[in-house]
C-alpha cells in the first residue's frame, strides 16, 4: 500500500447497518431497563449510528441517512408496546411511554441523525445524490408512450391445469 491508510475489509449494506442500529438500541434499552440508567439507550443509539454509517458501502450512503429517525421510533415502540402489554390501559399505556421515551430520546435522535449527516456527506453523500439527480432526469426526459388501459379478459383454458408427456393409458 502508498501512503494511504488502511481501510476496513468490513462493509456493510444499508440494511446491515439499519440492523445493527436497530439491534443496538433495543440492546441499550434492555441495559437501560437492567442497570436504571436511561443515559444507555441514546449512547447505543448513536454509537450504532456511527458505525454503520462508518462501515456501510458508500453507493448506499443515501439509503442509509434517512432511516435514523425511523429506527429510533422503531425501536422505542417495539419496547413500549411491550411495558404496555403487561399493563390494564394497553392503549393509555402505549401512548403515555411513547411520548415520555421519545421526549427523553430527542437530543440522542438529534445527534445520531446529525452524525450519520456529517460523516456521510464526508463520505461521498454529495455524490449519491448528484447521481440519483441525474438518474431521475434522465428518466423524466424520456418519453413513455401512453397506452390505453383497456379491459383484456383471461385466454381460455388459463386457469386449467396443463398436462406434460402422454397420457398414462396410451403406452
Amino acid at each position: 500500500m502508498t501512503g494511504t491508510g488502511k481501510r476496513s475489509a468490513v462493509r456493510l449494506t444499508a440494511r446491515g447497518a439499519i440492523a445493527l442500529t436497530l439491534v443496538s438500541t433495543l440492546a441499550g434499552y434492555v441495559l437501560a431497563a437492567l442497570l436504571d440508567m436511561q443515559l444507555l439507550v441514546g449512547l447505543a443509539f448513536v454509537a450504532a449510528s456511527l458505525l454503520g454509517v462508518v462501515l456501510v458501502n458508500p453507493r448506499e450512503l443515501l439509503s442509509l441517512v434517512v432511516t435514523p429517525p425511523l429506527v429510533f421510533f422503531v425501536a422505542t415502540l417495539f419496547v413500549e408496546l411491550g411495558r404496555a402489554l403487561v399493563t390494564v390501559g394497553i392503549l393509555q399505556s402505549l401512548a403515555l411511554g411513547l411520548y415520555g421515551s421519545l421526549s427523553r430520546g430527542a437530543p440522542w435522535l438529534f445527534a445520531g441523525s446529525a452524525i450519520v449527516l456529517g460523516v456521510a456527506w464526508a463520505r461521498g453523500l454529495r455524490d449519491n445524490v448528484r447521481e440519483l439527480r441525474d438518474e431521475l432526469r434522465a428518466g423524466a426526459e424520456v418519453p413513455r408512450p401512453r397506452q390505453p388501459q383497456a379491459y383484456v379478459p383471461e385466454p381460455d383454458g388459463y386457469f386449467e391445469p396443463r398436462v406434460y408427456g402422454t397420457p398414462r393409458g396410451e403406452d
